[in-house]
């Protein structure tokens, strides 16, 4: 079904010690999807990169975040920030390689996702988002 939904899952471990949790999520029947073309150029880089992408929301602010993962999966980097456009494609997103802590990442092949939400509505989680790589280069 269409719409928001939650789901729980309760566990048990050996000694009958009990867990659970739950996580939203949204069905969508669109077949259209909000993130298309979505890379960074040049990749590969060595000193800096930008992220581009086509979305359905033109003429809107949206609220952008950037995730860069290690191949093991580990968030290295989460770029936040707000940005509009005339039409439908985002570009100029700028990163130099660094993680959170301004250390600069090693040479090698990192995860990025993008997830966009139109700005000003506080209800709404990013919940259109695409993966891509990009390798650095040192």
């Amino acid at each position: 079904m269409k719409g928001k939904h939650t789901i729980t899952v309760k566990a048990w471990d050996t000694f009958n010690n009990s867990g659970e949790g739950n996580t939203e999520f949204i069905v969508s029947l669109s077949a259209v999807s909000a993130l298309e073309q979505v890379l960074n150029y040049p990749n590969p880089f060595t000193t800096k990169t930008g992220f581009q992408f086509k979305h359905k929301y033109p003429g809107q602010l949206l609220d952008i975040q950037i995730q860069i993962f290690s191949v093991s999966g580990s968030l290295v980097k989460t770029i936040i920030t707000q940005q509009s456009s005339d039409g439908n494609i985002v570009k100029g997103i700028e990163w130099d390689g660094k993680d959170d802590y301004g250390d600069q990442l090693a040479r090698g092949v990192y995860i990025y996702k993008v997830a966009i939400k139109p700005s000003g509505n506080a209800n709404s989680n990013f919940s259109d988002s695409d993966y891509e790589k990009l390798v650095i280069l040192r």
